[in-house]
């Protein structure tokens, strides 16, 4: 892929951006050498230009109040300048009164999801236009050259890749819309590069004239792309209502491109291709709001297998992330390819798609949570006895605390723990899973007395979970027919074809006993001390799976529900708000926290737009990198 953002996203943006007259070609694959934006200089530009060989300091006049744009009806915004060239970029708002952006107010005020799609529509756009969609590279970093070097320059904004996120990237309320980027003010060692500050601040008005004015974008495009958000949040949301907890739309495209490029794979990637299809026994039709009826399979509320031979797709239903398959004669592997299973859609079932992402019309229950073995994480003072009990030496588990879980233990912790927090249904797969945790087979109970067990197998609880906590399981298995006799549903992946089996797995589990069901036990509910969460020292999100919390690393390697790194910097910013004292005064229950928490993000009871993921920085000025 060459400039312009066009290897994210799996949508291409670029068909609907309206190109300036005499604006040079962008479907070069190298980026254009950057020049001067057309038009008269801003007062803005006046002043950058003013500030040609002074200190770098003298930035921090840009701070404390807006600068008008006159000619090109926007405000400009610098909330933080950084100190030097090495610092951390500058924080940049670009906003437009909605009486000149003219966006339609049925996009903006009237529903958050058409909101969020709408903010997401945008925040594309304006992403390619700053990687050159108006003939400009703006995001190119300029190294090298020492100490005196020019250095800095570049602009950068959140940019999505697959999902359609609430992000803080653009917000759009009745009165205005705003884009907020970070620009990493030019420099030549120490001195302000005044005249290539102007130029980089002209690029960003131009960018922004171009994606943040309804007359600019593709009118169609747009309300196309919120009208499949709209769809995949009514379809979700219609789950519960007919007592199901996952839905795959025929015809949906599962697998990959690869396992670093999330977009979905095509007949170019693997002649072999294969869509979804349902098993006609387990096909259900929904009514959405713009796509009319859709028809797909229905993963009823329960206990669901889904089974099948290695490669052969179950993991790729369940997770749905970048990974490849495809039929091959003899069910033989292509070279290179990475196979995941059935289970992957499932799991990111959660989020909405971009329109052509393939895996628009898979959905799941909100709030499912994939579950696995997490050898090594710390855990505090969760109850696990529901799972472990009957430790040596008399140790306790209502209350367990340590610093390096076990596998088994720390998969019994990721469960009470997600359904203290409301979780209705646990995505599981085996190949992440403890073996000892899932099963005990009757060899080893035979060897091993059952008073010398502290594990009480999941197979023996899934039911209980279902019948007293309400809890549905969907759990790939490959390996183990013990979860038969327990299944309300099982589906078998073959050849990435998905078939109904429940009537025979269930024939082959009434051969042998069943596993006894054991009443599942009560969820306890903690109490959170903000104190405990007081970060000492820094914190920030190093990766999608990492954030340094004070002098503690935050590992999330295992959630594997996260997908974007502004996901992290928020949970990382949130968790030092909750350290801070906000919203926790004294212990109260996780619980009632976290609905608290939930509500002061969504504004509950105030207009659409309002407040957001704004509410999460502890800083007076909004964070441009939330999701």
């Amino acid at each position: 892929m060459g400039k312009g953002g066009r290897g994210k996203g799996g949508y291409p943006w670029w068909e609907h951006i309206k190109p300036k007259d005499g604006g040079g070609s962008w479907q070069n694959e190298t980026a254009a050498p950057r020049k001067a934006p057309s038009g008269p200089l801003s007062g803005l530009q006046k002043h950058l230009q003013g500030l040609e060989g002074r200190q770098y300091p003298s930035y921090k006049d840009l701070c404390g109040g807006g600068w008008d744009i006159e000619q090109r009806s926007m405000t400009v915004f610098f909330d933080r300048v950084q100190g030097d060239a090495y610092a951390p970029p500058s924080w940049i708002r670009a906003r437009v009164p909605m009486s000149a952006a003219k966006f339609p107010p049925a996009y903006v005020t009237e529903s958050r999801i058409r909101n969020t799609a709408l903010c997401d529509f945008v925040t594309r756009v304006l992403s390619d236009r700053l990687r050159g969609g108006g003939g400009t590279d703006w995001t190119q970093v300029v190294q090298g050259g020492g100490w005196s070097g020019s250095k800095g320059g570049d602009l950068q904004i959140d940019t999505p890749g697959q999902y359609v996120l609430e992000r803080s990237s653009v917000v759009a309320k009745a009165e205005f819309i705003e884009a907020r980027v970070t620009l990493a003010l030019p420099a030549r060692g120490r001195s302000i590069e005044g005249y290539r500050a102007a130029d980089i601040v002209g690029g960003l008005c131009e960018a922004v004239e171009g994606s943040l004015f309804y007359k600019s974008l593709d009118a169609a495009a747009l309300q196309s792309h919120i009208e499949a958000v709209e769809d995949q949040d009514a379809l979700r949301k219609q789950l519960s209502g007919l007592g199901l907890v996952a839905f795959v739309g025929n015809g949906a495209i599962l697998p990959r491109k690869s396992g670093v490029d999330d977009r979905p794979m095509t007949t170019k990637d693997s002649p072999n291709l294969v869509t979804f299809e349902s098993p006609t026994s387990m096909e259900v039709t929904v009514s959405l709001p713009h796509a009319g009826d859709v028809t797909g399979m229905g993963i009823q509320k329960g206990v669901t297998l889904i089974v099948g031979g290695g490669f052969h797709g179950k993991s790729t239903l369940l997770q749905g992330t970048g990974l490849h398959f495809s039929k091959k004669p003899g069910n033989v592997a292509e070279a290179g390819m990475k196979f995941d299973s059935e289970a992957e859609a499932l799991q990111l079932g959660i989020y909405n798609k971009v329109p052509g992402d393939g895996r628009e019309h898979v959905v799941c229950d909100p709030q499912a949570v994939k579950i696995r073995a997490e050898d090594g994480r710390s855990v505090k003072s969760a109850d696990i006895s529901p799972f472990i009990n009957n430790l040596p030496f008399g140790k306790q588990t209502q209350q367990f605390s340590t610093g390096d879980a076990s596998g088994s233990t720390s998969q019994a912790a990721n469960i009470v723990e997600a359904l203290e927090v409301g979780c209705t249904t646990l995505l599981v797969d085996e190949d992440t899973c403890a073996t000892n945790f899932m099963i005990r087979d009757e060899k080893m109970k035979a060897l091993v007395a059952p008073d010398k067990e502290p594990i009480t197998a999941f197979v023996c609880k899934v039911r209980s979970l279902l019948e007293e906590q309400g809890v549905s399981t969907v759990l790939v298995v490959g390996g183990s027919g013990d979860f038969f006799s327990v299944a309300d549903s099982v589906i078998m992946m073959d050849e990435y074809v998905a078939n109904d089996v429940t009537k025979r797995a269930r024939e082959i589990g009434q051969k042998s006993a069943p596993p006894t069901q054991a009443a599942f036990g009560k969820v306890a509910r903690r109490r959170l001390q903000p104190s405990g969460l007081a970060a000492d020292g820094k914190v920030a999100a190093r990766s999608l799976r990492c954030i340094q919390y004070g002098d503690t690393e935050v590992e999330l390697s295992c959630v594997e529900q996260l997908v974007e790194i502004s996901q992290a910097r928020a949970i990382g910013d949130a968790l030092q708000l909750l350290g801070d004292g906000h919203l926790v005064k004294g212990g109260r229950p996780l619980t009632s926290v976290m609905s608290d928490l939930e509500q002061q993000i969504h504004a509950e009871g105030k207009p659409v737009g309002e407040q957001g993921l704004d509410s999460l920085s502890r800083f007076r000025e909004p964070c441009p990198f939330y999701a």
